[in-house]
């Protein structure tokens, strides 16, 4: 009895003093994960670009899996920018128009300017050493580099706007000017 008495002073000073039980609902952060690398990893070689000049049988160019997951609610469609953090924040792919209800990309989106995966995207033209639609992976030979994969949630369904003649640029400046929020993914090659 007297352990019950003294659990109940003790509670009642807690309330006193503004100690409070969490609560029980939790929002869920806005992430951006990969099957193929963890945040910060290192970024397979199946996702190194093909025009580096070394040869390697294994650097694919294929674009990696990437999930997402916690957008705002209002998201209309999202986009995808990927930037080479240690070569002026080069970007090295743009992908946007892809619907609201979608939370994934497969590996490999096809390198055209609407992709049929996800159907309704559009990507812009890498204007590089690879000149060509949609994802170019990592190309630093020499030197690891931190790439970073940002999806935004977008306020608009269509960045109208954009064609398959738009640079990076342009479309990253459009597309962080409509983002109601992001969600980032850095990996290292």
């Amino acid at each position: 009895m007297a352990i019950r008495r003294l659990m109940l002073h003790a509670l009642a000073i807690a309330g006193t003093v503004g100690l409070t039980a969490a609560p029980s609902f939790a929002q869920s952060a806005y992430t951006l994960t990969s099957t193929a690398f963890a945040e910060g990893g290192v970024i397979p070689k199946v996702h190194e670009c093909t025009s580096s000049g070394t040869g390697d049988p294994s650097q694919r160019n294929e674009s990696p899996p990437l999930a997402w997951a916690g957008a705002p609610a209002t998201a209309q469609s999202y986009a995808i920018v990927m930037r080479d953090l240690d070569n002026a924040n080069l970007i090295h792919w743009v992908i946007y128009d892809i619907p609201a209800n979608v939370s994934s990309l497969p590996q490999n989106v096809q390198h055209v300017y609407m992709p049929p995966v996800p159907a309704g995207a559009r990507q812009v033209y890498y204007r590089g050493s690879a000149s060509l639609f949609g994802y170019q992976g990592p190309c630093s030979p020499r030197t690891v580099n931190t790439y970073q994969f940002t999806v935004h949630a977008l306020s608009r369904a269509k960045l109208s706007e954009l064609n398959s003649s738009s640079s990076t640029q342009t479309a990253a400046r459009v597309i962080s000017n409509a983002s109601l929020g992001s969600a980032r993914l850095s990996g290292e090659s």
